[in-house]
């Protein structure tokens, strides 16, 4: 069939690549405009931008989705399907062209983690098993019919980077699966089913990730792997009324009692760092200070000079 893929990110350039290597013809990529990005603010292209260009395929970069020079190009492409893969939501006028239809891979299993990030959320809320769904596009959000399922398994050595290269490389199969279905009409949509409570995945901002040390262990550290390696777990350490602003990627937690009353102290002992608190004791073993580079546990604490009197300070 003739394709139409639309996307953003890395995870869209991997499954925008399968396609290229299937039997399937790309005719047109669809991604948003170069933005300034970074200190010097320079125009960066999206991975998908650059993918396309690196394989000198038809790319447009709309402003908006129904700019009637957009729609008629999108039109005259003449695609059977378009494929979207973490982009945007799509207006009407623009998902109702192709006679195949519009379908897109969500990183989750529907109707479960609706929203901009399932890989996150799915680890952050203690998941043990997630995957892919591709489904039809309609008026709302990752509301329409079902085509494919894959399911994956979340291991706890799992965090959010590496849950995300499994479900691409799930993910970019189900989609040639879901485009030969299509094109021999082998499959039949289904509604999603109603599951009554339905866990969202909203977007995240950096609020979010502020890590709320009087929560359990088990959630601190799901948290914390649910935000590793992007957007990442914060706090702040303190020293001296100094405070530090500390990114977590990496930890691992232990339950003990801790009675001597010395919760939030943060200490450096065999080139560990262990933060006490009330369930037991946290251990972080990958680390970024503000300004400076990601380190581990021991490099860290190899640098410091003055290894007495941190605590956490939860009040910033």
């Amino acid at each position: 069939m003739k394709v139409v893929f639309m996307g953003t990110p890395e995870f869209a350039a991997i499954c925008l690549e399968e396609i290229l290597n299937s039997k399937h013809e790309v005719v047109g990529v669809i991604t948003v405009p170069d933005k300034p990005a970074g200190r010097g603010q320079k125009l960066a292209q999206s991975a998908v931008a650059k993918l396309a260009i690196e394989k000198n395929l038809k790319l447009l970069q709309p402003e908006k989705l129904k700019n009637p020079e957009f729609l008629t190009e999108l039109q005259s492409l003449n695609a059977d399907c378009f494929v979207v893969v973490a982009f945007r939501m799509l207006p009407k006028e623009v998902w109702q062209i192709p006679k195949k239809g519009t379908f897109n891979l969500h990183a989750s299993l529907l109707p479960q983690y609706r929203g901009a990030a399932p890989i996150n959320w799915a680890i952050i809320n203690g998941e043990t098993e997630t995957g892919v769904t591709t489904f039809l596009i309609d008026e709302k959000i990752d509301t329409g019919n079902i085509l494919l399922k894959e399911k994956v398994e979340i291991t706890t050595e799992d965090d959010a980077g590496t849950l995300h290269d499994q479900l691409a490389e799930i993910g970019k199969k189900t989609i040639i699966q879901t485009l030969n279905g299509l094109e021999t009409n082998s499959i039949q949509p289904l509604p999603q089913e109603n599951l009554g409570i339905l866990k969202a995945a909203p977007k995240i901002f950096k609020e979010d990730c502020k890590i709320n040390w009087e929560e359990s262990l088990e959630n601190i550290h799901n948290k914390i792997r649910g935000l590793s390696p992007y957007p990442v777990a914060w706090t702040f350490f303190s020293k001296d009324g100094e405070n530090k602003f500390v990114k977590i990627y990496k930890g691992r937690f232990e339950k003990a009692s801790n009675p001597n009353g010395n919760l939030n102290s943060i200490s450096f002992e065999n080139n560990q760092i262990k933060i006490q608190l009330k369930e037991g004791n946290y251990y972080v073993q990958a680390l970024q200070i503000e300004g400076k580079r990601r380190l581990s546990d021991r490099d860290f604490i190899n640098g410091l000079q003055d290894k007495e009197g941190w605590i956490l300070n939860e009040n910033i």
